[in-house]
């Protein structure tokens, strides 16, 4: 599969501060990719290296094969300063932006309104927008960042200022340009979206890369080997069950979890687990996320940067 995004031994410091070292991705063409890490990670520089914004102290950046610069028509981007023309109307705005972009004038206007119908604003069009919250002003300039229906589509924290619901309706959106085929780079410090709309992951720390791949396959790499189970009687003894270690201070709302033994058999536990107690509910739990990322900090940095990343993401 080709990539879309090509980042080769990228590095940028801004005085002494290095906020970017030794960077290498690839964004392969048609992938759904998660830029993922804490505040200050150096997601949004590189981002704008990216989009030729800024540029590398050393290194090479290529997008579609070229310069953003050179395929700036093929190009959606999301910044993550919001910014609109708050005197503009918000049609006239999102039609000066399509126009900009190489869309028809005679086409654009209808794109708008089914764009609006779409993201749940339809009676905003006329209204100027400074007249808009600041959640209706960043959907608002995420149809700017679509409308000319780009084949790459690169998003600096979609989701940040969204409630819940608008949340969901652009993490709705950005799985349907997926599955129309489009490239989709979008940063993120919210973990758990990311793991719900993702097909592949890249991490950095500290302007450095820890993870890159698919979601499954980094879950995979992590498995904790937890078994979580929810007993009928929650005084039954499961401490005896063969290849299992139950997990201290785990027991919250009636469930237990024990950790499996290296090269045991998860169904065969699972199968003695229910011959010993009848049980309400049984599972194997999947690492998130949030423990992978943590568990990566931890290693690099030391437990206590952990806690505070820890503490960081608890209060997203």
């Amino acid at each position: 599969m080709t990539a879309a995004i090509e980042i080769r031994n990228v590095s940028k410091s801004f005085g002494d501060t290095k906020a970017v070292i030794d960077l290498d991705l690839e964004v392969p063409t048609g992938s759904l990719c998660g830029f993922l890490g804490p505040n200050g990670a150096g997601k949004s520089t590189t981002i704008r290296m990216l989009m030729s914004i800024i540029h590398a102290d050393s290194g090479s950046v290529q997008v579609l094969g070229t310069s953003a610069l050179k395929a700036k028509d093929r190009i959606g981007y999301l910044p993550e300063e919001r910014g609109v023309y708050r005197k503009m109307k918000v049609g006239g705005f999102v039609e000066y932006i399509g126009k900009l972009k190489g869309v028809r004038s005679s086409i654009l206007r209808k794109r708008i309104d089914e764009w609006l119908e779409r993201v749940e604003l339809p009676e905003i069009r006329n209204r100027r927008c400074e007249e808009l919250s600041k959640g209706m002003q960043q959907k608002v300039q995420f149809l700017a960042a679509i409308i000319h229906e780009p084949e790459l589509i690169i998003l600096d924290e979609p989701f940040s200022g969204l409630d819940p619901v608008n949340a969901r309706v652009i993490g709705g959106i950005i799985d349907e340009l997926h599955q129309q085929g489009r490239t989709i780079l979008f940063s993120t410090h919210v973990l758990p979206q990311a793991e719900q709309i993702c097909n592949r992951i890249i991490m950095i720390d500290e302007g450095k890369k820890v993870l890159d791949g698919t979601v499954n396959a980094i879950q995979a790499q992590f498995d904790p080997r937890i078994i979580s189970v929810e007993p009928v009687d929650k005084n039954c003894d499961l401490s005896k069950i063969a290849g299992t270690t139950l997990v201290e201070n785990t027991i919250k709302s009636n469930h237990l979890l024990l950790r499996l033994d290296d090269q045991i058999d998860a169904t065969e536990v699972l199968r003695k687990i229910v011959q010993t107690t009848p049980v309400r509910g049984i599972k194997i739990v999947k690492p998130t996320l949030d423990e992978v990322f943590i568990e990566q900090v931890a290693r690099r940095r030391g437990t206590k940067a952990a806690d505070q990343i820890r503490e960081e993401l608890s209060n997203v």
